[in-house]
C-alpha cells in the first residue's frame, strides 16, 4: 500500500459522493425522509451515518482529543449533511496529500463510539472509510429506485477510471 493508492481511493470517493448527492439534491423532501427498510430507516439517515463515520474517521486520522459522531438527534437539514458530508471527503483527501507514506503503517489508538478501545493501522482506516462509503452509497441508490427516482447513473470505480481517463 502506498500514499498514491490512497489518494486515487480519496479521488475515487470524492468523485462518487458528488454523483450521489447531485441525485439527493434531486429528491423530493418527502422522498429524503421516507421510510424504507433498510440499515437506515430512510436516505436521510443513510447520509446523515456517511457524513458522520467520514467526519468522526477524520478527526480520529488528526488526533483531535474528542471527537464528535455527528447524529440523526442534532438535526442537520439536507444541506447541512450535505456540505459535511463533502467536506469530510475532501478534508479526508487533504489527511493524505499532507501525510508523510511511512505513516500508513502507524497504529491509530481510538475509541470506538461505544467507549471500547482500539487500534488499526492508518491504512486499514482508509481502506475501511472508503470501502463503508462505498457500501452506503449502494445503499442510497436502491433506496431511491424504492422510491421511484431513477435519474441515476453508476457510481462504480470502473466508470470513474474510464472518467478520469477520458479527461487525461
Amino acid at each position: 500500500m502506498n500514499k498514491s493508492y490512497f489518494l486515487e481511493l480519496a479521488d475515487y470517493n470524492i468523485w462518487a459522493n458528488e454523483i450521489t448527492q447531485k441525485w439527493l439534491k434531486a429528491i423530493t423532501t418527502a422522498q429524503w425522509s421516507a421510510p424504507i427498510v433498510s440499515s437506515f430507516g430512510n436516505i436521510e439517515a443513510t447520509a446523515l451515518h456517511i457524513a458522520a463515520a467520514e467526519t468522526i474517521w477524520l478527526e480520529r486520522l488528526l488526533q483531535v482529543k474528542s471527537p464528535v459522531w455527528l447524529s440523526y438527534q442534532t438535526n442537520p437539514n439536507r444541506d447541512e449533511t450535505l456540505r459535511i458530508w463533502s467536506d469530510a471527503s475532501l478534508n479526508i483527501k487533504s489527511f493524505i496529500q499532507d501525510m508523510d507514506e511511512n505513516n500508513l503503517q502507524t497504529n491509530l489508538n481510538f475509541r470506538r463510539r461505544n467507549g471500547e478501545e482500539n487500534s488499526m493501522k492508518i491504512y486499514q482506516i482508509l481502506a475501511h472509510v472508503f470501502n463503508h462509503s462505498t457500501y452506503h452509497r449502494g445503499q442510497i441508490l436502491t433506496m431511491l429506485r424504492q422510491l421511484g427516482f431513477n435519474e441515476v447513473s453508476g457510481t462504480d470505480m470502473l466508470l470513474f477510471f474510464q472518467s478520469r481517463d477520458k479527461r487525461v
